[in-house]
Parts: structure tokens; C-alpha cells; sequence
């Protein structure tokens, strides 16, 4: 029997209900895929509670995950029962069994496993699309990270080593602080017991950052600001303390002429040509080593209210899977 964890309503972790579900067969240019491994992301807790509203009730979560082809609908030439697959970005990952548009996936090297798979995908694709689109980083640039510990944090701070940039990551405690250290980052930032900006200034000897990747949102906001070198790049991706609203635009003028862009993922793979490149970009940078996908918890699908639990109170480090 196939299972799902959907939600029937918006609320916290609570409402979150494992499902038997009749998921049926494939439709022209679509595949029946068996799930091994999925993805946990801070997007599954907004669409949880209803910030990123997910459409009618019930609906399964969830946004990236690997598995296996089962079957395999009219119209679909490049895959095969059994194939190896993962994706990112499509809604209903928290599933046992799913179909999904053939288009949407991505053949899996056998040098990527696919808890690794599960794991990167959508972290990964965020972190290339930071680092090569919303400010593409150039070698000797500094920048500043916050959430540095996390699961896009720690993929981001490796890839922009390798690339010769220097990584300053905000973290909340002295444990996050070892692991992003371990993870690629080169100076670290108690966010909650020091100034950040002030710290940034002395580590850049006054100058400040070329860009600052920022998910945490409303709470970091000034700091992230303020941390900028004149024209500098504020790229805020997520909302993890809570969404930026009556935003004075007229802040950017007053702080150095800063500019700032609120990105999604699903604009960087947004057709089969961006998606296969992004893709690709990332598994060459985890086959060859440069980025090393670490995986910090695994719970049970059906244990996945506790994940989100978890995860909101950060007290998970680097990325987390969800195995059927």
C-alpha cells in the first residue's frame, strides 16, 4: 500500500497525517516513481503553515526526492523501468510511491547515491544558483552566510571555497560554529551574542562584503544590510524568523547604494535546459569531491511531524532525509 504524509489544513507539525494513498498509473510524458530517499527543506514548513499557500486539500508535501522508475507512461523515450532518478521543486515528494512529469527528473550517476541524491538536489541547485546567478561570486571575493550550519549553508560555504572565495558564516552556537568551520567556512559569527556587522568590518578591515545570502529573513535583515560593502548584494532566499514586509526601499540609497533580490529556485530550473545544467553543474562538484553533501539526520517518512518539529527549532545541522 502506498502511504503520504499530507496536510488536510495549515498548522504546525501537528497536522501533518500518514495516508494510505491510490496513486494509480502513468499518464502520456509521465513515470511511476518508487521513492528511497526524500528531501526535508524549510519550504515544506511554509507550505505547512499556509506562508506558501500549496492549493486544495488534502495535499502531500515535500519538494525534492529520489527513487527508482517503476513505470513508465507513453511519450517518455530517455527512461527506463529501474532507472535512477532525483528531483527538486515538485510538490508531493512525502510519498511512498508518486507520478510525476518525466521532464522533471534527473538521471543519477552511480557516483551519487541516493540518500546523497535526496539530500542535494534542491539545497544544492539553491546554493549553484546563489553563487553563479544571484551574485556570481568571482575568485578573492568575501562574503557573508547566514544559517551557515544549514543544509543550503553547508553546500554553499564548500562550492565558494572552491571557487577562491572567503566565507564568513553566522551561526548560533559554538557546535554550528566547529561544523560550518569544518564545512568550509572561514571566519564564524555568534549572530546571537555578537554585532555581526561590526564583526564583518573588522574580519574585511572595514570594507564590508561583496553579498550577503541570507534565508534566515525579518531577524537578520539589518544586519545583512549592514554588512555590505557600497553596492554590495543582499540576496535574501528565505524567511526561516519570519517573512520581510514595508520594506523602506530607501534604505538601499542610505547604506551605499546596496541592492537587494528576493529569489526562487523554480525561476533558476524553471525549463529542461536550465534544470539539466544546474543539475549537472552540481553532481560534477560532488563526484569530483569540491562539495561533500552531509547528511546530519534520517528519520522514518512517517516520523516526519518530528522532523519539522525539529527542524524549526534548529536543532538539526546540515541536511536531513526522509527514508519510506
Amino acid at each position: 500500500m502506498t502511504h503520504a504524509i499530507r496536510i488536510h489544513q495549515y498548522g504546525g507539525p501537528e497536522v501533518l497525517s500518514w495516508d494510505e494513498v491510490d496513486v494509480g498509473e502513468p499518464a502520456s510524458g509521465e513515470v511511476k516513481l518508487r521513492h528511497t530517499a526524500i528531501g526535508l527543506n524549510f519550504i515544506d514548513v511554509y507550505q505547512r503553515t499556509g506562508l506558501y499557500p500549496v492549493g486544495d486539500f488534502p495535499q502531500a508535501l515535500g519538494m525534492e526526492a529520489a527513487g527508482i522508475v517503476v513505470a513508465v507512461g507513453e511519450g517518455v523515450p530517455d527512461l527506463s523501468p529501474g532507472d535512477r532518478v532525483a528531483y527538486a521543486m515538485v510538490l508531493g515528494a512525502y510519498t511512498t510511491e508518486r507520478l510525476i512529469d518525466a521532464d522533471k527528473l534527473v538521471k543519477l550517476p552511480d557516483s551519487i547515491d541516493d540518500e546523497t541524491a535526496a539530500a542535494m538536489m534542491l539545497q544544492g541547485m539553491t546554493a549553484r544558483y546563489l553563487l553563479k546567478n544571484s551574485y556570481p561570486v568571482r575568485s578573492g571575493d568575501v562574503v557573508l552566510l547566514m544559517a551557515a550550519a544549514g543544509g543550503v549553508g553547508t553546500l554553499l560555504s564548500q562550492w565558494a571555497r572552491h571557487l577562491g572565495v572567503t566565507v564568513i558564516g553566522c551561526v548560533g552556537s559554538e557546535e554550528k560554529a566547529k561544523l560550518a568551520q569544518a564545512q568550509g567556512c572561514h571566519h564564524t559569527i555568534l549572530y546571537q551574542e555578537e554585532d555581526v556587522a561590526a564583526r564583518v568590518r573588522d574580519i574585511t578591515g572595514g570594507e564590508g562584503v561583496a553579498a550577503v545570502y541570507d534565508s534566515v529573513g525579518q531577524a537578520t535583515l539589518m544586519a545583512s544590510l549592514d554588512s555590505l560593502r557600497p553596492t554590495g548584494t543582499l540576496v535574501s532566499f528565505g524567511s526561516a524568523s519570519g517573512p520581510i514586509t514595508d520594506f523602506n526601499i530607501g534604505l538601499l540609497a542610505q547604506k551605499g547604494s546596496l541592492y537587494i533580490q528576493r529569489p526562487t529556485l523554480g525561476t533558476y530550473i524553471r525549463n529542461r535546459a536550465l534544470l539539466i545544467e544546474s543539475a549537472k553543474d552540481l553532481m560534477g562538484v560532488v563526484a569530483q569531491g569540491a562539495v561533500k553533501v552531509q547528511i546530519g539526520q534520517r528519520y522514518s517518512l512517517a516520523d516526519t511531524a518530528q522532523a519539522h518539529q525539529d527542524l524549526e527549532a534548529r536543532q538539526t545541522t546540515g541536511a536531513t532525509v526522509l527514508l519510506p
